[in-house]
């Protein structure tokens, strides 16, 4: 199926919303013709196979469930390229003659734009391709009225979205390994790339695998990520918005691609949104906007020490670590929040260096807080941490 001349798109939210009226457009001609009953029949035959792997799959009959295995591979392969061929070349035939209305005309634009991944970024392609026919076909089957039919469906649809899903996020993953260790610039719309496909994968797949796995341990942790980003998931977001966001994105990537997503490449994805922060906070001259985002990127720095650093095992410098762990301790034996927004406070400032001007604006902005907190002295032109200095807790 790779090897024809297809071409990987990627993916079209509004595009996918109109599939379920309007796939029938991309049959020649009527509602129920070969095209239809042949993509069933392979559909029915994939259905069969993966439920009949997944019954042996935990079998201690190797021979078997490798039997089992490679008909469900072999049957999945015929089902995509019968999607492949029989919808696609429908549509490229009705474009050819001029036929075609907006919608095929679009989906043709969409499915080819898939094509021009193939030479450059080929897995990349080989995700992205597998998962738009699996998407378009869902939608439409959806529509069909098998109930019975569409549930065994989607417990197979669920599985693979879920481990394309994984590897177009790894593949991304890589990619920022190896710009890092290149000193390669430009990395935004990798950054870009990766939150768009979590958010796709929340939005698209979540909802569907809460359905169908509520037995999962991480069930509880996933719904509640889920209801936080369905807050942000509608409407003209601005700027704190949206990074706050991509902050619940990277939460429940920690959950649902531990392994595709690993530890350093989530650190640089934190590390982002904190240089994006810390960025708004210093920019932003509305005083309401500016307590905002700083409350946020408290919240952000709480995430990324609970659910990342805390859990680092290796660290490439040792004073690093020793000195995390010196602030680890000390934060996560406390149930204060002003003790814990002090030690962030200390902590940023011990990270940040003032080679900038917009860095020398956030130091200050941060001493100007620990002068609030009663821990530092704002002296003519400095601030001074002495003796004299001490922690006064607000009062209620």
């Amino acid at each position: 199926m790779e090897e024809r001349s297809l071409k990987v798109i990627q993916p079209n939210t509004t595009f996918f919303n109109k599939i379920s009226n309007t796939i029938s457009k991309l049959l020649i001609p009527g509602k129920i013709g070969i095209n239809g009953m042949l993509i069933s029949m392979k559909r029915n035959n994939v259905i069969k196979y993966y439920e009949n792997y997944k019954k042996l799959e935990k079998s201690d009959d190797a021979s078997k469930k490798d039997i089992a295995l490679n008909r469900y591979e072999e049957s999945y392969t015929l089902y995509l390229e019968s999607i492949d061929k029989f919808i696609m070349d429908s549509v490229y035939k009705k474009v050819k003659n001029g036929s075609a209305t907006v919608f095929e005309r679009d989906a043709l634009s969409n499915y080819y734009n898939i094509v021009r991944l193939k030479e450059t970024e080929y897995l990349e392609y080989k995700y992205r391709k597998q998962k738009f026919l699996l998407e378009l076909d869902f939608e439409n089957f959806k529509s069909s009225g098998k109930e019975k039919m569409v549930e065994r469906f989607k417990n197979l649809y669920v599985d693979k979205m879920d481990s394309l899903y994984k590897g177009i996020i790894k593949n991304y993953s890589i990619k920022l390994a190896d710009g890092i260790k290149a000193g390669a610039n430009g990395l935004v719309p990798l950054y870009k790339s990766i939150f768009d496909t979590l958010e796709e994968y929340i939005k698209k797949v979540v909802p569907l695998k809460l359905e169908i796995d509520k037995n999962n341990e991480n069930y509880n942790t996933i719904l509640s990520g889920y209801e936080e980003y369905e807050k942000f998931s509608i409407g003209k977001l601005d700027e704190k918005e949206y990074l706050e966001k991509n902050m619940i994105l990277l939460g429940l990537s920690r959950v649902l691609f531990t392994h595709s997503l690993p530890l350093v490449a989530a650190e640089q994805c934190y590390n982002k949104l904190l240089r994006d922060l810390r960025s708004l906070i210093v920019t932003t001259e509305n005083e309401t906007k500016k307590e905002e985002a700083y409350k946020m990127l408290l919240k952000l720095i709480e995430d990324y020490n609970v659910k990342l650093l805390s859990t680092k095992v290796y660290w490439e410098n040792s004073n690093e670590r020793e000195k995390y762990k010196k602030f680890w301790t000390k934060y996560s034996n406390t149930d204060s929040q002003e003790e814990k927004e002090i030690l962030s406070l200390k902590r940023e400032l011990s990270q940040i260096d003032d080679t900038s001007p917009k860095n020398k604006q956030l130091r200050k902005f941060y001493k100007t807080k620990l002068v609030e907190f009663g821990v530092m002295k704002n002296f003519k032109n400095s601030f001074v941490t002495g003796e004299k200095a001490r922690y006064v807790k607000k009062s209620a």
